[in-house]
């Protein structure tokens, strides 16, 4: 895919920042992984979660501004990473609450389902009930989650909008591509996969990639021009 392409090749051009910004996301992941895995603690889990949730845009921001650098003819820098992060604070904060609440209702979903429809031991027809539900219920909240993320993050990051604006943006431009974008989110998910098989090392070169990959997309897909540049 031409996305991925133009990603791989500001990976290229930017080799320094795209190495430290990998590192954090390895670093990060490997953390949240390791609490999850050793201590089983719960509470202390969802706080790194909601910690990261809201940390993880910043970084995709950053990203971005080494996308947006290279378009315009200039040698990124860190300090416009920051720069860029800082300026969009708000904005962020908003779309991890957006996501937030989102996975709350979505994990409320499932201990619903899991209330309504029981699955007995040894029932396979009630199991395999639970699980087409459960599926279909999953499919909604993780298509609802993709539209309103696709776009809105590089949106904010090259325009001078809310980010109310920039999800519903992104919803319209989704689902005006439903067919480029159902390939767009099957690639995702298998280099994130492949990212943490490997040990979450992969990480550090897939998530800088996607991220420079997606800023692209958003350019060819989004005509944002009715805003004026950030």
């Amino acid at each position: 895919m031409r996305w991925l392409r133009l990603g791989w090749s500001d990976l290229c051009r930017a080799p320094a920042l795209s190495a430290l910004f990998g590192t954090i996301i390895v670093l990060v992941s490997a953390l949240i992984s390791g609490f999850a895995w050793f201590l089983g603690r719960f509470a202390l889990l969802a706080a790194l979660l909601s910690g990261f949730v809201y940390f993880a845009p910043l970084i995709g921001v950053g990203l971005y501004s080494v996308s947006r650098g290279l378009l315009r003819g200039h040698q990124p820098r860190l300090s416009d990473s920051f720069a860029m992060a800082r300026r969009v604070l708000g904005n962020a904060g908003i779309f991890a609450l957006i996501q937030f609440v989102i996975v709350l209702v979505w994990s409320r979903s499932g201990m619903m389902l899991t209330a309504f429809f029981p699955a007995p031991e040894g029932d396979t027809r009630a199991l395999v009930e639970f699980l087409l539900i459960g599926s279909a219920i999953g499919s909604v909240f993780a298509a609802l989650t993709f539209a309103a993320s696709a776009f809105s993050l590089p949106m904010i990051a090259d325009r001078e909008v809310d980010m109310v604006t920039a999800c519903l943006s992104s919803i319209n431009a989704v689902l005006r591509n439903k067919l480029v974008m159902l390939e767009w989110a099957l690639i995702i998910c298998v280099l994130t996969a492949i990212g943490f098989a490997s040990a979450l090392v992969g990480l550090g070169v897939v998530m800088p990639w996607l991220a420079y990959a997606t800023y692209h997309a958003y350019r060819e897909t989004i005509d944002a021009s009715t805003w004026p540049e950030a």
